[in-house]
């Protein structure tokens, strides 16, 4: 497939990059400061660009076949960069009639907060990531208003993992022998099974290691 890729320097980003090239799709990385990704493909373009300028965005997702994104910003950042770039996104997708989005939003968002434990509820969320699960509450309101064919995944606390591809997806809310981590390698592997599996299409998938796996996962030390 023709894939677009938003946030493709950052963690997840550079996974979806690298495994969608490895998996023989043609891969445009759109980045504000390109020189980050430091990759060169055959079948990779990179387009520097901001996702907060939509005449951009709309050349860069002309022609392609689905539009991954991965943004991020720093976990004080208050400009809420997640939710507006994907709003001019989604209104770029509507323009050119691109309609396959897939994103990348945080487990505890939506229905899945009052899974959360205590300490994520009570400490980390309003001390640490207030700014960024509001911007991804954002985010998900304005695809689920749009009529694009969108998945959203809800990934656990990203690490720098290994690649496993033994994970749970899904999460009803009885599932409790979950860690909430997991690998951005494997997120990112999650999110590009999207792309030929329509099972979470307009659905809001949650995923993380099981217990039984996370004394398995390795740290990434480079």
């Amino acid at each position: 497939m023709k894939l677009i890729i938003f946030g493709a320097t950052g963690g997840t980003g550079r996974q979806l990059v690298s495994q969608a090239l490895e998996q023989g799709h043609s891969v445009t990385a759109f980045a504000r400061n390109p020189e980050k990704l430091n990759l060169q493909h055959e079948n990779l373009q990179i387009i520097e660009g901001d996702v907060l300028e939509l005449p951009a965005l709309e050349r860069a997702i002309q022609g392609q076949n689905a539009v991954l994104c991965a943004l991020g910003a720093p976990a004080m950042n208050k400009r809420k960069i997640r939710s507006t770039g994907t709003q001019n996104i989604i209104q770029a997708m509507e323009k050119t009639q691109v309609t396959r989005l897939i994103c990348q939003s945080g487990y505890g968002c939506g229905e899945t907060y009052e899974r959360l434990p205590f300490h994520y509820k009570y400490i980390i969320f309003p001390l640490f990531l207030r700014h960024v699960f509001i911007d991804h509450e954002l985010q998900e309101r304005a695809i689920k208003k749009s009529q694009l064919d969108w998945t959203i995944t809800r990934p656990g606390s990203l690490s720098n993992g290994h690649y496993t591809g033994e994970y749970w997806h899904g999460l009803a809310s009885t599932d409790t022998a979950i860690t909430l981590t997991i690998s951005r390698a494997d997120a990112a592997d999650f999110m590009l099974k999207q792309l030929t599996d329509t099972s979470y299409l307009r659905k809001t998938p949650g995923i993380s290691y099981p217990v039984k796996k996370i004394d398995q996962v390795v740290e990434c030390k480079s």
